[in-house]
């Protein structure tokens, strides 16, 4: 029968053993179903002279690597049907209820091509925001991802670059996870693929990928993982460390928070693994300590920079403001099935989860069911309780501040304990439940393993409740193609770069409604020509009132003319403006050195506004779809 670890070894040793390639399968091997060691036959052992003849063509038709491309082929496949209503029209749809952080991710996206092509500073800008700016590294500028994106951006534009973002971030998180797990954890293929499925596929993933690729591209976390077990037993523990920095310092390029979540994941794990070993700690500590001594040297040196820009250059902020710290889940969305999935509905899932981008615990009953019995039944295993202990831990801290069932407070939360310590007042608690989602992948995959390597006896019987329980668990959260809403194109004034006759290198062009964090399609006009020009306002986070090291807040300064156009354009009434009014709104479209004023035709209210603009700045004029208003003889301070 093939080798079943020894439920009473430690995961340390267990996975370092494997990622030495002690008890690695060979790229090409055949599959674990196979002949065993001990001669004892299995699933595909030839019993009688048929099977001799089929067995061996067919180990040699599914080799290791065929394997690998068939559940990375599904894993794509399954990524595209989640966007495939996003791939029909990339710059004319998005995902329903909310649109600002696609256009965010879509300008950080241009900004990279800037980056490339001009040169351009990377952790800071006065493209929009201007001319406070805005410091890209406290605002997750996706340089990891958007960098690699260049030619796509340049060829096929921003909107295209973030759906193909999002759809490699979901199927390549599965794959790294399939491809670790295949070999440094489980030897069955079907164990590997289920585990890697949930982490790329799980509610909360789907979920994110609305709106997030910064957060699902979670492919370097395996990795990351696998580095930090390895130190555990390392003979080279610098080489090793050194090789665990280049990794988190992609990742911190990627997506911070993500990395911090891994950091505390792993720590806690081990942890676990020691309060019931504390032998272990004699033999791992002293390559652990030097690895991640290396490794902090080294991250500390590539990341200094950017990091001290992050913290104390221009619009840097010192932690979040209280309403997103305050983003907790609701224990019942522990039970219900996300919103993304076959068995999940919008409606079903109010007040459970602060947003809809933000459904990270909805796993479902069956799903949650399954996954306390996978502890019961495999409790002796040391790997399955310390996973249990990192999972339960995390999912009590997304709790939040306030505990919660079904919208009803119940107590005062342990995070609450926590939100106010260094880098973890930057944390959204809700996503503690990613930590919690690659647990329970885990430990699918752990027991997928453990029932197909039973002996020939019970072997079938195991299996069959196995699938069945999969099946009960994972159908429910089954992937849907994500929902969408139709979003107004990009004026042809901009498209067809009427706009440069305009607007010169240290002006600006003001969309109206002025880009805030409700209004984000100005965002999206200087995006599509890769921020040639510059915009006020935008949707980004910032200290507040523009003084560095304050709190972050949403969006910049507070703007007169900004909010007065904003509610214009959701009431429909129009103002009458006084000259106090009048003088305070041209004093801002000084401080921006607006060139121009652009209202397209169609714009939600568009007459009302027409008119508030008129009355602050005078007549404007129809050019293509949009009005214009010239007020660079209001605005010129020199003049």
């Amino acid at each position: 029968m093939p080798e079943v670890a020894d439920p009473s070894a430690s995961p340390i040793d267990e996975l370092a053993d494997r990622v030495d390639g002690a008890t690695a399968a060979p790229t090409d091997s055949a599959p674990t179903d196979g002949p065993s060691t001990d001669g004892a036959p299995t699933d595909g052992d030839p019993t009688d002279d048929d099977g001799a003849r089929r067995a061996p063509a067919a180990r040699r038709r599914w080799t290791r690597r065929r394997q690998d491309l068939a559940v990375y082929a599904l894993f794509l496949l399954a990524a595209l049907w989640v966007t495939s209503r996003i791939w029909a029209d990339p710059a004319g749809r998005v995902a329903s209820l909310y649109s600002s952080d696609p256009a965010q991710v879509q300008f950080f996206l241009a900004h990279s091509v800037r980056v490339v092509l001009h040169g351009e500073f990377p952790f800071y800008t006065d493209q929009f925001n201007y001319p406070d700016g805005v410091n890209l590294m406290a605002n997750t500028a996706v340089l990891a991802l958007g960098i690699p994106m260049v030619p796509v951006t340049l060829l096929f534009g921003p909107a295209v670059s973030f759906v193909l973002l999002v759809t490699l971030g979901l199927a390549g998180t599965a794959a790294a996870w399939y491809f670790v797990l295949s070999r440094h954890l489980v030897r069955t293929p079907l164990a590997a693929a289920v585990g890697g499925w949930f982490c790329g596929f799980s509610p909360a993933m789907l979920s994110h990928a609305n709106w997030h690729p910064n957060i699902i591209s979670q492919f370097l976390l395996p990795f990351i993982v696998w580095r930090v077990l390895v130190l555990t037993r390392s003979r080279r523990p610098v080489r090793d460390g050194a090789m665990l920095a280049l990794l988190v310092t992609a990742q911190a390029f990627i997506n911070e928070e993500i990395l911090l979540f891994t950091a505390l994941a792993c720590g806690v794990f081990l942890l676990a693994v020691l309060v019931q070993e504390p032998a272990r700690w004699s033999a791992a500590w002293r390559p652990l300590a030097v690895g991640l001594s290396a490794c902090t040297v080294l991250a500390g040196a590539l990341l200094a920079y950017p990091l001290y820009i992050q913290f104390a250059g221009p619009m840097a902020y010192h932690g979040l403001s209280d309403t997103v710290q305050d983003y907790g889940n609701d224990i019942a969305a522990f039970f219900a099935p996300g919103s993304p999935t076959l068995g999940g509905h919008q409606r079903a899932n109010t007040n459970l989860a602060p947003n809809y981008s933000e459904e990270n615990a909805f796993f479902g009953w069956s799903l949650t069911l399954l996954a306390v019995g996978i502890v019961v039944w495999l409790r002796r295993e040391l790997l399955v309780r310390a996973l249990a202990a990192t999972g339960v831990l995390f999912a009590v801290l997304s709790l939040g501040e306030r505990v919660s069932w079904w919208d009803r407070e119940l107590f005062t939360g342990p995070w609450q304990l926590l939100v106010g310590l260094p880098l973890l007042d930057a944390v959204v608690p809700t996503r503690f439940g990613l930590i919690t989602s690659v647990a329970i992948a885990l430990l699918l995959a752990v027991a997928v393993e453990r029932a197909w390597s039973l002996r020939p006896a019970d072997r079938r019987t195991v299996r069959t409740i196995t699938a069945a329980g999969l099946v009960l668990a994972l159908l429910p959260i089954a992937p849907m193609p994500l929902r969408v809403i139709s979003r107004p194109p990009v004026p042809d004034f901009i498209t067809a770069d009427r706009w440069r006759a305009y607007v010169g290198p240290d002006q600006t062009l003001v969309p109206i409604p002025v880009p805030s964090m409700g209004n984000t399609h100005g965002m999206r006009w200087a995006a599509t020509t890769n921020l040639d020009f510059k915009i006020p306002g935008g949707y980004f986070l910032a200290p507040r009132n523009g003084n560095t090291g304050d709190p972050g807040r949403f969006g910049g300064r507070p703007s007169g003319v900004g909010q007065l156009l904003e509610k214009v354009a959701t009431t429909g009434r129009t103002p009458t403006l006084d000259d106090r009014q009048r003088r305070r709104s041209l004093d801002e479209l000084r401080h921006w050195r607006a060139a121009i004023l652009v209202l397209p035709v169609r714009q939600q209210n568009a007459e009302p506004l027409r008119r508030t603009v008129e009355q602050l700045v005078g007549p404007g004029r129809r050019e293509l779809d949009v009005w214009v208003w010239d007020v660079r003889a209001l605005t010129d301070r020199t003049a």
